[in-house]
C-alpha cells in the first residue's frame, strides 16, 4: 500500500496520526485529517524537533515527519483513526541521521548489502496499575509466586484479551499471553519479523497497550523497575539472521547448540560490545535497579548482571534456547524499539565482520554460582557507568552513527545530571541528622 488517501477511502479513516519516536523512546504525533494526507505524504508533517528529545535547537528549521505508508494501521479500538510511522527529515538538509528509525533503516540496509536479513521477536513486559500509577490495580494479586497465575490473568481478561484480539486482527500472529513473575505484571507475544517491522510493531504495541488500559480505567507501565522487591519489566529479544533466499543462517545441526559459525560470530559481536549495549538497551536511571537488583520476592530477578552466555538457561545475559536463534535478555521495558533493533544489528554485524568469538559458554546458575565466574565483565551499575561504557566503545558508536551516538550521549548525560541534582527522600532519611 502506497497511497494513504486511498487507504482512508477504503477503510473509512477520517484522521491519521503521523508518528515518530524520539531518542528517549517517546512517541510523538500530529493528527492529520484524511483530506490533507496526500499533501502530508508528499511534503511531510512539520514538527519543532527541539520540543522533543532530539539534539536540536529552537533555531533549527522544521523537522518533517515523512509517513511510511506501508506501516499504516487502522486503530482497532478507534476505527476512524489510523497510525502511520514516519521518518524524520530536516527541511532543506535531508534525513535526520540521529532519528532512531532512520538509523535502524540504514543498518538493515547494511545487513542487506551483506546478503542478510535480521529477524527478531520481542517480549515486552508491563504492569497494570491504578490510574495514579502508585500501586497494582488488582488488590487480589498477592501470590508469592504469581507467574502464570490463571486466576489473576482471568481477572484482567478484559484488557489482555482485547489487546490480543487487536493483534490477531492486525495479522501479527499473536500466540500467547501470560501473567508474569511480579504481581500485576503481564507479557504478550506475537510472531517475529524483520527488524524494522518488529520495531514498528513494538512501538505501536506500547501505544495500544496504554490506550486500552486507559479505556478500562487502568494505567499500563513498561518502567523497568516500578516496585522494589518485585521482578522488573524486561523486553527480551530473540534474534536470528536469514539469507535472502529464506535460509536461517544461524542454524547448523553439526555445531554446538546447533548455532552456525555465522551465528557464533554474530553472538560474538553482542558479547564483545555487551558493556556498551547496556545504555541503548537499559536507557534510564531506573533501568539499573532491574539488572543489578537483589533477589526479588518471587525468588529471582530474571535479569542479568554479568556478560555471560549459555544454552537454555535464563540466568545469563544471552541464552540459546533452540536451533537457529538466541535470546538477548539485557533490554528492559524502557528501551526505544528502534534503538534496540539498531544496536543488535550494529553489534552483530561487527561480530560477523571480525569473526568475533563469543567466549566461554557457562551452564551454571548465575544467580547461585555467579561468583565462580571471575573473568566476565559486570554490567554497568548505573546510568553514568553505562554512558561511559558506550562512549568508550568507538567501534559501536561508529556503527550506530556519529550523529546518533553524540546526541544520545549528550542527552543521556543531561538526564543523569538532572537525576544527580535531585534531592531524594533516601537522603533525608539517612543524612538529615548527621
Amino acid at each position: 500500500m502506497t497511497d494513504l488517501a486511498e487507504f482512508a477511502r477504503e477503510k473509512g479513516v477520517k484522521y491519521f496520526m503521523i508518528s515518530y519516536t524520539d531518542l528517549f523512546g517517546s512517541q510523538r504525533a500530529k493528527v492529520v485529517p484524511a483530506q490533507a494526507i496526500a499533501d502530508m505524504q508528499e511534503n511531510g508533517a512539520g514538527f519543532a524537533g527541539f520540543a522533543t528529545w532530539l539534539d536540536l535547537t529552537p533555531a533549527h528549521p522544521d523537522m518533517l515527519g515523512m509517513p511510511d505508508a506501508s506501516t499504516a494501521i487502522q486503530l482497532p479500538w478507534k476505527k476512524e483513526v489510523a497510525w502511520v510511522a514516519s521518518n524524520c527529515v530536516m527541511l532543506g538538509s535531508g534525513p535526520l541521521e540521529q532519528a532512531p528509525r532512520n538509523m535502524l533503516t540504514r543498518l538493515t540496509e547494511e545487513a542487506a548489502a551483506m546478503g542478510l536479513v535480521v529477524k527478531t521477536g520481542v517480549e515486552p513486559e508491563f504492569f497494570l496499575l491504578t490510574p495514579e500509577g502508585d500501586r497494582i490495580y488488582d488488590t487480589a494479586d498477592t501470590a508469592a509466586k504469581p507467574c502464570y497465575d490463571q486466576q489473576a490473568i482471568l481477572r484482567r481478561f478484559d484488557v489482555i484479551a482485547e489487546i490480543s484480539d487487536y493483534m490477531l486482527e492486525l495479522g501479527w500472529d499473536a500466540y500467547q499471553n501470560d501473567h508474569e513473575d511480579a504481581n500485576g505484571q503481564f507479557e504478550m507475544n506475537w510472531k517475529y519479523d524483520n527488524a524494522l517491522a518488529t520495531a514498528d510493531k513494538h512501538s505501536f504495541f506500547k501505544f495500544m497497550t496504554r490506550a486500552v488500559a486507559e479505556k478500562h480505567g487502568l494505567r499500563a507501565t513498561f518502567m523497568p523497575k516500578p516496585f522494589m522487591g518485585m521482578t522488573g519489566n524486561g523486553c527480551h529479544a530473540h534474534i536470528s539472521v536469514w539469507t535472502k533466499d529464506g535460509k536461517n543462517a544461524f542454524a547448523d545441526d553439526s555445531k554446538e547448540l546447533s548455532l552456525s559459525d555465522q551465528g557464533r560470530h554474530f553472538l560474538g559481536g553482542i558479547m564483545k560490545h555487551a558493556s556498551a549495549l547496556a545504555l541503548p538497551c537499559c536507557p534510564t536511571v531506573n533501568s539499573y535497579k532491574r539488572i543489578n537488583a537483589p533477589r526479588t520476592s518471587s525468588g529471582a530477578t530474571w535479569a542479568p548482571n554479568s556478560v555471560t552466555w549459555t544454552g537454555n538457561n535464563r540466568t545469563h545475559m544471552v541464552r540459546v534456547p533452540g536451533p537457529g536463534r538466541f535470546e538477548l535478555r539485557l533490554p528492559d521495558g524502557a528501551v526505544n524499539p528502534y534503538v534496540l533493533q539498531a544496536v543488535i544489528i550494529a553489534a552483530g554485524l561487527s561480530g560477523l565482520r571480525s569473526k568475533a568469538d563469543p567466549g566461554k559458554r557457562w551452564d551454571i546458575d548465575m544467580y547461585a554460582e555467579g561468583h565462580l565466574v571471575t573473568d566476565a565483565p559486570k554490567l554497568p551499575l548505573n546510568l553514568l557507568d553505562a554512558i561511559r561504557a558506550f562512549d568508550a566503545d568507538t567501534d559501536l558508536k561508529a556503527a550506530m552513527g556519529d550523529s546518533f551516538s553524540e546526541a544520545f550521549i549528550k542527552l543521556k548525560t543531561k538526564e543523569w545530571n538532572a537525576y544527580s541534582s535531585h534531592l531524594t527522600q533516601w537522603e533525608r532519611d539517612n543524612t538529615l541528622d548527621i
